[in-house]
């Protein structure tokens, strides 16, 4: 009786320590008809509106908000929600993103615990900036850093002009817009995003990248697998796109590398890694991550961008006209 109670004490030890076994294991996506990693789905980035592309300083090397911290993000998360639930136009003063009422051209996602998009450095800031760098920032033009005084179209940014974000500023979370739409085919990944409508095919077949002479505002990118993970390295960018602001801020060099990593996590998480390198730049490498939410109920809107950018003929008739009057731009920065 008492070997037995021993070995059914065994038994449960075996069973207990093979559950925590299957708990630690990764998740194994799904494959292709063909046995790739199956990535394929529309997955937003919108619940990481709220997180911050750099850390406040205050925080130090904390990846995660405190407990009161979150609970601040998810009141102004219910703020936000009652506000975009307006039926008629309200009166009250508001603050943020937006020209007219109700409040629900912007999206805001649901609160997160992460601190930052940047996750190194380990305090979650950019590196610093070199003098190159700092002096291509002074000498930039584009709606995110003047008001007016721009001469031609030439001197608004690619966002601006409804050409192009970039890699980087497309995957960013923005106010809104932010569907990123996966295809796989045998050899072959074709990201889609929702903004701009500029789509990336990624080769997978080891190809060398194209000629350094042929350069682009998304570049050249290669993919490959390591493991589950699709890898997708660009190069041949052009220097005319930014990390951020929609592209149109944190500007590039046309010797930046970026290399992305697409993890399936779990069933509806696709975990986004991009590390950028540009010694032109800033003085080391940084990376961001951040998890994108499947959402098999989300629109993929046609951004008709030249169709209604009348900003850019708004923007060069007035200067045309204050040239006309005499008056002096302000060449206002905001």
């Amino acid at each position: 009786m008492k070997k037995l109670s021993i070995a059914a004490a065994l038994a449960l030890v075996l069973t207990a320590a093979g559950h925590a076994q299957q708990a630690k294991a990764p998740y194994s996506p799904p494959k292709t008809a063909w046995g790739d990693p199956d990535l394929q789905g529309i997955w937003p980035s919108t619940d990481m509106v709220g997180v911050p592309f750099e850390r406040p300083a205050a925080m130090g090397e904390r990846t995660e908000v405190t407990q009161e911290e979150y609970d601040a993000r998810q009141k102004q998360q219910a703020q936000r929600a009652a506000a975009d639930s307006e039926e008629t136009v309200s009166t009250a003063p508001r603050q943020g993103d937006g020209t007219g009422p109700p409040s629900h051209w912007l999206e805001w996602g649901k609160a997160s615990k992460q601190a930052s998009l940047i996750v190194e450095p380990v305090d979650g800031r950019l590196p610093p900036t070199t003098p190159e760098a700092q002096r291509r920032a002074a000498a930039l033009k584009n709606t995110y850093v003047m008001f007016d005084g721009f001469s031609d179209p030439t001197e608004l940014g690619p966002y601006d002009r409804c050409i192009s974000r970039g890699p980087l500023g497309s995957v960013f979370p923005v106010i809104y817009n932010n569907g990123n739409q996966i295809f796989q085919f045998p050899g072959y990944v074709v990201i889609r995003y929702e903004m701009i409508h500029e789509v990336r095919v990624i080769p997978l077949d080891g190809r060398a990248h194209v000629s350094p002479k042929i350069r682009s505002y998304m570049g050249d990118a290669r993919g490959h697998w390591e493991g589950s993970t699709l890898v997708v390295e660009t190069a041949n960018l052009n220097g005319r796109t930014g990390a951020q602001g929609n592209g149109n801020l944190l500007m590039l060099s046309d010797e930046a590398k970026i290399v992305e990593r697409y993890t399936r996590t779990a069933a509806g998480t696709l975990q986004y890694e991009v590390t950028v390198n540009d010694p032109r730049t800033w003085t080391k490498p940084w990376k961001a991550s951040f998890p994108l939410r499947r959402d098999t109920s989300y629109g993929m809107f046609e951004y008709a961008c030249h169709e209604g950018n009348h900003a850019m003929s708004n923007i060069l008739s007035a200067a045309r006209a204050a040239d006309k009057a005499g008056t002096t731009s302000t060449g206002g920065v905001q």
